[in-house]
């Protein structure tokens, strides 16, 4: 293992977001003391599998993991693209890995289409489901130039078993389009979708009816598709869940969504989706939370321009992308605040990154 120029971290923490950035800077990353205190020390199942996927989506990548899993060397490979397919597991939904595929899959050498397996809507909602992933990242990346790209949920998979599968394509691109996305509008309408998997149908009804009830005092268009799933397309166990997108007059789409868990009512599960979405809308901005850390990840590798973006309160989350992103890619972003929208405006110079592997068709 060379340790020259490799940038060296500690810990599990944001792991995904460490990956993504070390693969297109073309940087190799060494990670230590992976859970060393806890009584698990090491990797877990779901990080080895995201590391599988990297091998799948590149050629040449190097990966070493020590013998008690505590510490890893990745150096990354070219993207390659191409026919795949992964298991995701039951651990994390498949939601965990479309973040890191739709922030590689457009610069590879071929364009990608992947069949993903796994849980398509997980109740613990850590990662965004595929109904948000449809409805508002994919469309989102309109913004940067990214079009093109395909998405069928073929079998819906709730926890614990799974058994979901998706089909995700992924045309390449060139470069991206510079972002000055400042006015997040007035919202025009809200969309939404309830699913039911092995569940009684009347469950979506229930939660439709009460998410209509709250949204229809703020504004008059709205509408909330059912999706049942019976049989083979059902998965391996019952759940049900809701997906609510605000859409505004200029282009922007904020969401929010929940799914059931057990001694969970639906009608508290709609009301709880239906006041996080409110909360979205109030924070204001162009992008919802979920959106964030792409949209930051995408600036900073877009082209030698300024790239704007107004946002709502950063996350967490993306607050840790930017300190990422200054790391990998020595992009730092100004952030300035602004008091009577309580939003927030990002700029940065992107790096200039250009897909040179991008085959010519």
């Amino acid at each position: 293992m060379d340790t020259t120029q490799v940038l060296k971290f500690e810990g599990s923490q944001f792991f995904r977001q460490r990956l993504v950035c070390a693969t297109l800077s073309s940087t190799p990353l060494l990670i230590k003391d992976i859970r060393s205190n806890e009584e698990k020390p090491g990797l877990v199942d779901y990080e080895a599998s995201l590391l599988r996927l990297m091998e799948k989506l590149t050629n040449g990548s190097k990966i070493e993991i020590d013998v008690t899993g505590t510490s890893l060397y990745y150096k990354p490979g070219i993207l390659t693209g191409g026919t795949l397919k992964h298991d995701c597991g039951i651990t994390r939904s498949i939601g965990y890995f479309l973040e890191v595929l739709i922030l590689l899959a457009p610069f590879g050498k071929s364009p990608l289409k992947i069949s993903l397996t796994g849980i398509t809507n997980h109740n613990d909602n850590f990662d965004v489901s595929v109904d948000t992933f449809r409805t508002v990242t994919i469309p989102s990346l309109k913004h940067f130039g990214i079009e093109g790209i395909e998405f069928k949920v073929t079998k819906r998979g709730a926890p614990p078993s799974g058994g979901g599968l998706v089909q995700f394509s992924c045309p390449t691109i060139k470069s991206l389009t510079p972002l000055n996305l400042l006015e997040p509008g007035q919202i025009k309408r809200v969309r939404g979708i309830a699913y039911t998997t092995r569940a009684s149908p009347s469950i979506a009804s229930r939660m439709v009816d009460i998410a209509k009830g709250q949204l229809l005092t703020y504004i008059k268009d709205v509408y909330i598709y059912t999706d049942h799933y019976t049989g083979n397309e059902a998965g391996g166990s019952p759940g049900y869940g809701l997906t609510l997108v605000a859409e505004t007059t200029t282009g922007c789409m904020l969401s929010a969504e929940r799914m059931g868990a057990k001694a969970v009512l639906p009608e508290d599960v709609s009301n709880e989706c239906t006041v996080t979405l409110m909360h979205e809308i109030l924070r204001g901005g162009c992008v919802d939370t979920s959106s964030q850390g792409i949209f930051a990840v995408l600036m900073a590798i877009g082209s030698e321009d300024v790239q704007r973006l107004r946002i709502g309160k950063l996350s967490p989350y993306t607050i840790e992308y930017l300190r990422h992103i200054k790391k990998f890619f020595g992009v730092q972003f100004q952030l300035e605040a602004e008091v009577e929208s309580k939003t927030v405006l990002l700029t940065c110079l992107g790096s200039g990154f250009s897909n040179l592997g991008r085959k010519l068709l």
